[in-house]
């Protein structure tokens, strides 16, 4: 086929088994005006055909269609585009999007079968082909000439994997990423060696010296399945360098948008906000580990240390620590002396290598965010506590995974079997180490999610922060928890100082958000919202609370178009339910509404109660939240900063109701104050 204008085209590559998908794909994309490199009957060989796909790949924005189907067929067509789109990697600027591979079933993301370079970018997931409008609009910023953000330029890392997220199981946002960034690998690296110093005035407008970003260390060992191994190395030493006052550390999620990154030292450091960069590599050959890293001063991008390692693997402990005693000793000279917060213990009691590694594998699962992977999670934990029994760390892990798969992939009855593990596996973990800020957070998510209990996760999510005053994790955990109490305020502190420390979470700017809009502070709100958009297209909810703030805005339309644009499943069907409001269209609104009740009214009856206080219909609306409770909807705790339920704050059943969960009542004098 002829493409009339190749510099605003896509160019779909996929096996022929899977035409049918991507046609659905092709269809969508032009539906909305995006010409499409995509015809069967030009799927041939030949010198003429050859030249063409040269041409198109060239001119175009390359969409590989991955699947079970291209997994098996080790010959064919597709595979000599894709080497065509990989060869074109090497010649182009990396701010330049161009990869953009998606996934049509359940193949997992580390497929060996599929290029490397194509598992280095962000993957989005379309089932049989089905193409929400938020991948639309996707396509159409990268076609714009826009600089790609990080997660989709030609050589940067995948940071998540987008998809269309099922219906959750209780009104929540799934905190992506939030729950694992605090689970360091299990490294002991003792602080309270190292007398870290600040500068004593940094420039004004510089970057200050006391600030480093751990990028991912390459894996070198030549094997796709050990990118988890260099991936914990390098998450521990994030970790390790946390501990020290007064030292800004990018969380693992930001640092490791930059994983293969072609920008400069100079323009990565701006990104991150750090004036140092800890790069460099691992390599594992049987039971030899050779590690070599390097510390980069992000002004000018000289080497201020540099050191290569080779241990054997038993040793893997001990080089970690040599590496950051020298990081820190390098660091030393610009710093001032500081106190020191508890040295956090993660390195297996034991010391056995096959329980941190069992670690290392099941928090790699827990980062892709699947009930799949969550069970893969929770196995490869219990692996790790199999084989030490007291490792604090292993325990924590289990209980996060057990209380992610009870919120958002198990019906009730499973719940509670899930929540009773989760319990556990928590307080096992804090009677082995009362003093490891991770355990704290996992008791604390437990007690927020799966008991309801507001109090006791307040006072660990406190206890986390106390022991870890740079843990990014326990800033946002805590700042979530005061946003339950209504003390929103505060909650947009604690979430823009985790920011600071991991500044490109998309799910963080999504909850900054909601914060801000309640606050009314709408254009605020949009922004944050946006840059989460920015971030992460594809992230579920998003549009939602772009649908909210019209809807404060008195926006019928813009709710409406905001609403479409959703990720199909719950949050676009509540959105457009809300949306559908505030319009003139009564027969839709009423539409809207019964579509959601059919869908959710057994899985969430707290987005219903929002839709029925959006109607101005107390009755309906303290009938479903009672609903909501008996169903323990985790979308209670947004009660006191809902912007549709709280317009009943001063309706006796409102108080009611804030008592028979747990959260204090607007006005009393025994309401939540934060400090």
């Amino acid at each position: 086929m002829s493409v009339a204008d190749t510099s605003r085209a896509v160019f779909l590559s996929y096996a022929s088994q899977d035409s049918e998908a991507a046609q659905r794909i092709c269809e969508a994309l032009r539906a909305v005006g995006i010409e499409v490199w995509f015809d069967q009957s030009e799927l041939r060989g030949g010198d003429a055909w050859d030249q063409s796909i040269r041409k198109q790949i060239k001119s175009s924005l390359f969409l590989p269609v991955i699947s079970h189907t291209t997994h098996d067929r080790r010959e064919g067509y597709f595979r000599l585009e894709w080497k065509l789109a990989i060869d074109r990697c090497h010649l182009m600027d990396a701010n330049l999007a161009f990869l953009l591979p998606v996934v049509i079933d359940d193949t997992r993301d580390d497929d060996e079968r599929v290029p490397e370079r194509f598992r280095e970018v962000q993957w989005t997931r379309l089932p049989g082909g089905e193409t929400p409008p938020a991948f639309v609009d996707r396509v159409q910023h990268l076609l714009s000439g826009e600089a790609a953000p990080p997660s989709e330029r030609a050589a940067t890392p995948r940071s998540a994997i987008a998809s269309a997220a099922p219906a959750p199981r209780g009104l929540i946002r799934r905190r992506t990423g939030v729950l694992y960034g605090a689970l360091a690998a299990g490294l002991l690296l003792i602080a309270g060696y190292f007398g870290l110093q600040r500068l004593n005035q940094p420039k004004p407008g510089n970057t200050g010296a006391a600030s480093i970003a751990v990028l991912p260390l390459a894996n070198e060992s030549g094997e796709a399945g050990r990118q988890y191994f260099s991936d914990g190395i390098s998450e521990d030493l994030i970790t390790a360098l946390s501990q020290f006052p007064g030292l800004k550390v990018i969380g693992r999620t930001s640092a490791f948008q930059f994983r293969d990154s072609k920008e400069d030292s100079r323009s990565i450091g701006a990104k991150l906000g750090v004036a140092h960069l800890l790069e460099g590599s691992v390599r594992r050959s049987g039971e030899t580990v050779r590690v070599s890293a390097e510390l980069i001063d992000t002004a000018d991008g000289s080497t201020q240390w540099s050191g290569r390692y080779d241990r054997t693997y038993k040793d893997l402990f001990a080089l970690q620590d040599e590496i950051t005693r020298a990081v820190a000793g390098e660091l030393r000279a610009k710093l001032l002396p500081g106190d020191h917060a508890e040295a956090q213990s993660e390195r297996p009691p034991s010391g056995s290598l096959e329980a941190y590694n069992a670690l290392l594998q099941g928090r790699f699962y827990a980062h892709r965010d699947t009930e799949a992977d969550d069970r893969q999670a929770i196995e490869h934990c219990t692996e790790a506590t199999r084989l030490d029994p007291r490792y604090a760390l292993a325990w924590s892990a289990l209980a996060q995974a057990w209380t992610s798969l009870s919120a958002y992939y198990l019906d009730l009855a499973a719940t509670k079997e899930a929540n009773s593990r989760a319990r556990e596996a928590a307080e096992h973990a804090l009677a082995l180490a009362p003093e490891l800020a991770t355990a704290h957070i996992a008791r604390g998510y437990v007690l927020q999610i799966a008991d309801f209990d507001w109090r006791g996760a307040e006072a660990e999510f406190r206890r986390a922060l106390a022991l870890a005053p740079n843990d990014g994790d326990a800033k946002f955990y805590l700042g979530n928890l005061l946003a339950t109490f209504g003390d929103l305020e505060p909650a947009v502190e604690l979430t823009r100082q985790a920011l600071a420390i991991d500044p490109l979470r998309a799910d963080w700017y999504a909850w900054l958000g909601d914060y801000l809009y309640v606050l009314n502070r709408l254009d605020e709100a949009e922004r944050a919202i946006r840059k989460a958009l920015d971030l992460q297209p594809a992230g579920a909810s998003y549009y939602w609370n772009l649908t909210v703030i019209e809807i404060k805005r008195g926006n019928a339309p813009g709710a409406l178009a905001a609403a479409l644009r959703e990720v199909p499943g719950f949050w676009q069907d509540s959105a457009l339910a809300l949306a559908r409001q505030i319009g003139s269209d009564r027969k839709a609104a009423d539409a809207a509404l019964r579509t959601l009740i059919e869908k959710d009214a057994n899985t969430t009856p707290y987005g219903i109660a929002q839709v029925y206080a959006q109607r101005n219909d107390p009755q309906q609306t303290f009938e479903w939240l009672d609903r909501a409770w008996s169903n323990r909807d985790t979308g209670i705790q947004y009660v006191l900063y809902d912007p549709f339920i709280l317009r009943y704050k001063d309706d006796p059943r409102f108080a009611a109701f804030c008592r028979k969960v747990g959260l204090p009542v607007p006005g009393e004098a025994s309401a939540h104050k934060s400090v």
